[in-house]
């Protein structure tokens, strides 16, 4: 169990904010790599910033559209993820596989064993650290006029998302995969698959497409 997540949880001093639509294309221009594809990871999939940065190639099912979370990163340290519930497989839409894909096409470190983020100061021995992330958005923020973003404010921008696109709470309750609320889970079993794809291409396009149009525009 990621004890760290939970100690740093406790110290947050305020609640994380969710950005637009508008606010998060903004923001993303102003995103260099691979900060860039690290917060569509996370507001694409709703994923802690543990869990993005502890991501390997070898997690990802190209042919099936699928993300398998095995573990969390904290202050560089490699760890089991934060609950059951999170080694859930994660459904990733088409324009996300490209995305992904443009990604592994750019970096040095594309091996199936190596971190999708893998930083260069550190020779792909470990990812980029939570802190760089933050000072990455938190200048990006400041250059797009966005106020208050954080690491975690992609994973509050999901849920806003989810919601925003007319999704089930149980169905976002499953796409969260929060431990607290597993009896609503098993209640509904993989009978909302369906509906969990559907959701998840909905919240991928307010990301991607978007974003995408921004970049082909610049």
């Amino acid at each position: 169990m990621e004890l760290v997540t939970i100690k740093g949880a406790s110290k947050r001093t305020s609640k994380p904010r969710s950005l637009t639509v508008e606010e998060f294309q903004r923001f993303v221009q102003h995103l260099g790599e691979p900060f860039h594809t690290i917060s569509l990871v996370c507001v694409c999939f709703g994923l802690r910033i543990s869990e993005a940065l502890a991501l390997r190639w070898s997690d990802l099912d190209w042919l099936n559209g699928t993300l398998s979370v095995q573990r969390g990163i904290v202050r560089q340290r490699v760890d089991d993820v934060k609950t059951e519930t999170s080694h859930k497989a994660i459904t990733v839409t088409g324009t996300m596989l490209a995305a992904l894909e443009t990604w592994r096409q750019t970096t040095q470190f594309s091996a199936q064993e190596d971190w999708i983020f893998a930083s260069p100061a550190q020779i792909g021995r470990l990812p980029w650290s939570a802190d760089s992330v933050n000072d990455a958005y938190k200048k990006a923020a400041s250059a797009a006029k966005v106020e208050h973003v954080s690491s975690h404010s992609m994973r509050h921008t999901y849920r806003s998302w989810l919601d925003a696109v007319g999704t089930p709470i149980a169905v976002q309750q499953k796409l969260m995969r929060h431990a607290d609320i597993r009896t609503t889970m098993n209640t509904y079993g993989d009978v909302v698959t369906d509906e969990m794809s559907r959701a998840a291409s909905k919240v991928a396009g307010l990301a991607l497409n978007g974003a995408q149009a921004e970049r082909k525009a610049s």
